[in-house]
């Protein structure tokens, strides 16, 4: 992981990324906002992107997808990791401009990154900002 990212993913200073939308929209493919929540614990674990392919995977499989605005493919939650989120329901916003997956997860984590001990961990929301600056939960 370059030093970039590790400070971005692990350390304490915020560096909000307030050009994602920008490239969201520059990644050429027809997106909304999906949320992921643990249906038992109504944790939100996830903010990602699905698209008309994404969706109709999920729906299919039961199993939540995404559309990668990063890489420009399909993203299949758990695919590589084991880290499967299997799909309980789907909900809409009102606009019908966002979605909402509650799901369960299969494996040890939902977040790509890992905790010091080399677990992925629970959720892509592991800190909190306090006092101007990011603390680890």
């Amino acid at each position: 992981m370059s030093t970039k990212r590790a400070d971005l993913e692990e350390g304490t200073a915020l560096s909000l990324d307030f050009q994602k939308l920008g490239k969201v929209a520059a990644c050429g493919e027809a997106v909304v906002p999906v949320a992921v929540q643990d249906a038992e614990t109504k944790e939100v674990l996830i903010l990602a992107y699905v698209n008309a392919q994404a969706l109709d995977y999920t729906v299919k499989n039961r199993v939540a997808a995404f559309w990668s605005t990063s890489r420009n493919e399909l993203w299949i939650k758990g695919a590589t990791s084991g880290d499967t989120l299997d799909l309980v329901e789907i909900r809409l916003n009102c606009e019908q401009n966002s979605l909402l997956y509650l799901v369960r997860p299969r494996g040890r984590g939902a977040c790509h990154t890992k905790d010091e001990a080399g677990t992925p961990r629970r959720t892509c929301y592991y800190r909190r900002l306090k006092n101007g600056k990011l603390e680890h939960l």
